[in-house]
């Protein structure tokens, strides 16, 4: 009938009533995969946290330390914020003499040295830059490296060759990276192609090469010390005999850069030479065999196929060591004690003679150029050198 509702069967007693399907957000087994996914992220967690806690606070507060003052005072310290104050005082004020060196005259010869010099270098730039695809960014790093290179170039020429000038602790630092670690792939590019070949005895000269290596950069400082040493020294008779007793050669100023830098030229040539030993042995020997029945030469042979060969591997060890000896310390530090005078200091013993004498700003302001320089050179070899060489193979 109208408006008479259905009739419902009643549910008899026993019949499960159906609940609705409770839905579980984590299971076991979720819970299990999600653990073993975030295992390694947990374990080196701790790892993580340590180094931000040892490199980079140290980093921002020295950086800070840079802009700052800080002064001693009774029971503690006062640092006061002070802006660029400390570069000013490298780059303009008391401290330029020291860090940059002292500006001289140029003749003649220092102006037409520095066009030579600057005009090789703008063409190797150029080269390098018609080498690949043009962009903005591209021209730009082109320009901002060929700047700086003009700088650094026309401060080295007035502080070393110009009347009157006086290398500051930058430039010296520029001689000990530059000359000394090229000197240090020559020798070591020499002793490497000696001992690749065939020779007799080369198995024992491999394991000689590699003693320096494992001394500690004191001990060859205090090493160096005692044999330039005329009066005393182990070459005292034969200093004498040529008539040069008690006259020590570090007291020149070159004379004792030289020393310094032979040093680190005995210490870290087989760091040089072990690579590159590695590097000719590894090279592929088709190409040279097809050399040799083409008629080519040895000198052909090494120039045209074996240096393109090890292009990137000497690239990357050149790099390495750029970015190591920036920071050149022990060798002037015990050799010359950084004389005469700030001849040999290089900027990292410069920072530390400001640190002894609490000049903590100053010092953390001379530690950061040198982060500036490190990091502008390796980028622009890496940009100009080491990927053509790595593109090229």
């Amino acid at each position: 009938m109208r408006g008479i509702p259905p009739v419902t069967t009643p549910q008899r007693r026993g019949d499960a009533v159906a609940a609705p399907a409770r839905r579980i957000p984590w299971s076991r087994e979720a819970l299990v995969s999600w653990a073993d996914r975030q295992a390694g992220a947990v374990l080196v967690l701790p790892a993580v946290l340590v180094i931000l806690v040892l490199s980079i606070f140290p980093l921002l507060f020295s950086l800070y330390l840079s802009l700052s003052r800080f002064q001693p005072v009774a029971g503690g310290f006062r640092i006061h914020f002070v802006g660029l104050l400390n570069y000013r005082k490298l780059l303009l004020g008391s401290e330029q003499e020291h860090f940059l060196g002292r500006i001289g005259e140029l003749g003649f010869g220092g102006w037409l040295a520095f066009v030579v010099l600057a005009a090789i270098g703008l063409v190797l730039l150029w080269r390098s830059l018609r080498t690949g695809p043009l962009s903005v960014s591209r021209i730009a790093g082109h320009t901002v490296v060929a700047v700086a290179g003009l700088l650094a170039l026309w401060l080295a020429i007035r502080t070393v060759v110009a009347t009157g000038g006086r290398p500051g602790t930058l430039v010296v630092t520029w001689a000990y990276v530059f000359g000394g670690v090229a000197l240090q792939f020559l020798v070591g590019l020499l002793l490497a192609a000696l001992c690749a070949q065939q020779l007799p005895g080369r198995r024992f000269f491999r394991v000689v090469f590699l003693l320096p290596m494992m001394i500690t950069p004191v001990g060859v400082a205090y090493t160096f010390r005692m044999l330039t040493d005329t009066g005393k020294g182990p070459f005292a008779p034969l200093a004498n005999w040529l008539g040069y007793a008690n006259v020590s050669w570090v007291n020149d100023p070159w004379g004792a850069r030289i020393a310094v830098m032979i040093g680190d030229l005995w210490q870290w040539t087989p760091f040089m030479f072990i690579v590159l030993l590695a590097a000719l042995e590894s090279q592929s020997p088709e190409p040279i065999e097809a050399a040799i029945v083409d008629g080519a030469n040895r000198w052909q042979i090494f120039w045209h196929i074996t240096l393109p060969q090890i292009g990137p591997v000497a690239s990357t060890v050149i790099l390495i060591r750029l970015i190591e000896a920036f920071k050149i310390f022990d060798m002037p530090n015990v050799l010359t004690g950084g004389g005469p005078g700030t001849a040999t200091e290089s900027l990292t013993l410069h920072a530390y003679v400001l640190w002894r004498s609490l000049d903590y700003g100053t010092s953390a302001a001379v530690a950061y150029s040198l982060l500036f320089v490190v990091t502008f050179v390796g980028i622009a070899y890496v940009r100009l050198v080491h990927r053509r060489l790595t593109e090229a193979l």
